[in-house]
């Protein structure tokens, strides 16, 4: 039997810029309050290992409250511009570990709002990474999730929309819905910011989904690039499978499988991409 690991699986860099980051201040700061706003990235157990180092998680402003000394790094998602005003009114020391990929979004929507163009973001609107990106908008700002969604967006056509996506959207997707809103009649500047690393991993994903008998996705139950991941393979190997950790395989080992394929969202740490890739080697 063969096992094909993707080469792209695992810490995007935007990831391991902003994993490193909260380690860092752990070992050059020791005392020293450390928080996070929101988890540094969306995979629960590098988070719990944090917080076993003594970082705390705030999860909304309210929880600034009474803090007053320590250092706060932003996670790599991005915060509103409204929460990134309110923590630098605490006076606490401010460390940005925001994905350079997700900076260049707020600049870009910060820029075509400001020549009067309405915005919009193709993704998931209750995502951090989105909601960050949507307050940068001076103006008018849609978030559409779906090319379903865009057949049922009804703008003004005389008006100019600048369209954007979530860095993680599936880019399949994220094509289908931009020819929506040109087929529609909509004056529309497309800047596909979807990210390198995300495209080169939903690529090689598919093509090792399409020839695979098994299909393993690895990544944090609340991560949206892995949650797509799941959905391209799945739509090419029948049985797929996504786990937060080798304790959720389970697989059928009395089934003829002759090729095993693996892949991990940009959220998940190197060791256990390991663990589960050698258990597959062993046991099958």
């Amino acid at each position: 039997m063969e096992v094909i690991l993707a080469e792209h699986a695992g810490f995007c860099f935007g990831v391991t810029k902003a994993v490193d980051t909260v380690y860092e201040q752990i070992k050059n700061n020791p005392g020293m309050n450390i928080y996070t706003y929101g988890p540094i990235i969306h995979n629960e157990i590098v988070v719990k290992d944090m917080e076993e180092k003594g970082v705390k998680v705030i999860e909304s402003v309210d929880e600034l409250e009474g803090i007053k000394s320590g250092i706060i790094v932003i996670r790599s998602h991005g915060v509103t511009r409204e929460v990134h005003e309110k923590i630098a009114a605490t006076g606490l020391e401010i460390i940005d570990a925001t994905c350079p990929f997700v900076k260049r979004i707020h600049k870009i929507v910060s820029e075509e709002s400001g020549k009067g163009k309405s915005i919009v973001v193709v993704g998931s609107a209750n995502h951090p990474e989105v909601e960050g990106i949507v307050s940068y908008a001076d103006g008018e700002v849609f978030v559409i999730d779906s090319p379903e969604s865009a057949e049922k967006f009804r703008g003004d056509r005389k008006k100019e929309y600048t369209i954007v996506s979530q860095t993680t959207f599936n880019k399949n997707k994220f094509q289908e819905t931009v020819e929506i809103f040109g087929n529609n009649g909509y004056n529309i500047n497309i800047v596909n910011t979807i990210c390198n690393a995300t495209d080169e991993r939903q690529s090689e994903a598919e093509e090792i989904a399409s020839k695979a008998d098994v299909m393993i996705v690895i990544g944090g139950a609340h991560s949206s690039n892995s949650r797509k991941l799941y959905e391209i393979c799945n739509q090419r190997c029948a049985k797929t499978y996504f786990i937060q950790t080798l304790d959720d395989l389970h697989l059928d080992r009395n089934e003829a499988v002759k090729l095993v394929g693996i892949t991990a969202g940009a959220s998940t740490p190197k060791n256990i991409i390991e663990e589960v890739q050698n258990y597959v080697r062993r046991n099958f």
